[in-house]
């Protein structure tokens, strides 16, 4: 291999000859100054240009893909180790499920005031399920569980309030003023709730 060869550079190896190199088939020298060689190098740098943007975007094209992938690595291996990490445990189960009364109590009185008499109802059969398997633990839990047990006989009472009234006053009321007189309601049970 010679010295040219080796070095790695294709465009000097190749393009930088001397003058006295240059000779045509018939061992003539070339005129550099023809306007077609001139053609020609004018060609040579147009496509040693693109050759050279060409390589540019191949390397950083290669650079994201390869950053890429050691970034979704490290995703991966944050996301196990947090898995590993957040855990339930039973008492945050729990205390998800008394939260969950709440809601569904919102829920029920919203329903009303909606027109939706009927979701109360099977609402109130739900919450007391709940209630039966919270009062099965008893005060045996943690201290946050009876405190939310709590918070359950209040919103279960609210229901059963609610599906009270519509059962015994819901016709005689109109669809769109049951829910001020749930909300009214619901405000002197708490009242009187605090003051036991």
């Amino acid at each position: 291999m010679s010295e040219k060869e080796g070095s790695g550079s294709f465009k000097k190896s190749k393009h930088e000859f001397k003058q006295s190199q240059r000779k045509d088939g018939k061992g003539n020298a070339i005129d550099s100054s023809s306007p077609v060689i001139l053609a020609f190098k004018s060609f040579q740098h147009e496509l040693d240009t693109r050759h050279d943007k060409y390589e540019r975007l191949v390397k950083c094209s290669r650079d994201i893909t390869t950053e890429s992938k050691r970034t979704i690595f490290l995703l991966h291996r944050v996301i196990r180790q947090n898995t590993l990490s957040l855990q339930i445990t039973h008492v945050d189960y729990l205390l998800g499920v008394a939260d969950l009364t709440g809601e569904l109590m919102r829920l029920c009185i919203g329903s009303v005031g909606n027109g939706d008499i009927d979701t109360p109802f099977e609402l109130t059969q739900f919450l007391r399920e709940i209630f039966d398997g919270f009062a099965y633990i008893g005060n045996t839990g943690p201290y946050e569980i009876s405190r939310k047990l709590y918070a359950l006989k209040q919103s279960l009472g609210k229901v059963e309030n609610a599906c009270y009234m519509l059962k015994v006053r819901g016709s005689e009321i109109p669809k769109h003023m049951l829910a001020d007189l749930f909300v009214s309601k619901s405000e002197l049970i708490e009242h009187d709730d605090g003051m036991s």
